[in-house]
């Protein structure tokens, strides 16, 4: 009694082939080509603008100059000196394009001294501030 296993036509080659042979050599010649391409760096030549010096004081869409009726004058709500002021209206005057220029906004009280609220204007404009608005307008009219 003779035992048959599996099909009977053992004589026929096999159909399939073997690929892990295969797998195991490209896998070889792909670590080759990793280890033996050099590394290439990108490097783009950019122009940056020099870095701002500017303090936190001055803020890039528009600060506000204050006058009370004590004739203090305040810079983004914090009481400046006639000195103080004239740096930071200056360093606003720098900021090039002029077009790039943070919006200066005057807001004197009512009964701030009008000599004050003159030399303000006439500070903001030897510093080369181009645009600036008055703040209030409707307490004059």
């Amino acid at each position: 009694m003779a035992m048959s296993m599996g099909g009977g036509d053992s004589d026929k080659p096999m159909g399939d082939m073997n690929t892990t042979p295969l797998i195991d050599v490209m896998l070889v010649l792909l670590i080759m080509f990793i280890i033996t391409i050099p590394v290439q760096t990108h490097a783009t030549k950019l122009d940056l603008p020099p870095p701002s010096n500017l303090p936190n004081n001055i803020k890039p869409d528009f600060n506000q100059v204050n006058i009370d009726f004590l004739n203090t004058i305040y810079w983004n709500d914090q009481e400046v000196t006639l000195e103080q002021l004239q740096t930071f209206l200056n360093q606003v005057g720098q900021i090039q394009p002029a077009e790039s220029q943070p919006e200066l906004r005057l807001k004197p009280d009512q009964l701030a001294k009008y000599e004050i609220v003159n030399k303000v204007m006439a500070m903001a404009q030897q510093a080369g501030i181009t645009k600036m608005g008055f703040v209030g307008n409707e307490a004059y009219a």
